[in-house]
């Protein structure tokens, strides 16, 4: 996982609307990449809900916001859509962005051990380094946690 004081990983992902977007583009803003399991799924939704409701006062402090999950641009669309989200989604399908961060993961459910997306949020600088990471997300309180 990435530590305080790192630089941004290099990444070029597409978005909701098929636009390659590279961690170059960040560069400048102070950017909050939240990194979640599944579009569409309770928990999800409650954090992309909370983020969307406070979104103006993340922007008024300066934030550019941005959920990364392995789900496909199509189903970003949807979730986008049916949430009216008002922030970037980046379609990680190969992972890689995730291993990069490093929370796609060993996970447990059920006595079930399987690879997943650790829910947790980066915030950079306008460099590009990391200022603060929060592993323990809480989905319902998430903008209060960044702000």
């Amino acid at each position: 996982m990435l530590q305080i004081g790192d630089r941004m990983p290099h990444f070029e992902v597409m978005d909701q609307s098929g636009n390659i977007v590279s961690s170059e583009s960040f560069i400048g803003k102070k950017t909050i990449i939240y990194f979640y399991p599944k579009d569409n799924t309770s928990g999800c939704t409650v954090q992309a809900c909370n983020l969307r409701d406070n979104y103006q006062a993340l922007v008024d402090a300066g934030y550019n916001v941005v959920g990364v999950s392995k789900d496909s641009a199509a189903s970003h669309v949807k979730f986008i859509e049916k949430n009216s989200l008002p922030f970037t989604l980046l379609a990680d399908t190969t992972t890689q962005m995730q291993q990069d961060f490093g929370v796609w993961a060993e996970k447990k459910l059920y006595g079930r051990t399987y690879m997943g997306t650790l829910r947790t949020t980066f915030i950079f600088n306008e460099e590009g380094i990391l200022e603060k990471v929060i592993e323990k997300v809480d989905t319902k309180n998430h903008a209060a946690q960044i702000l």
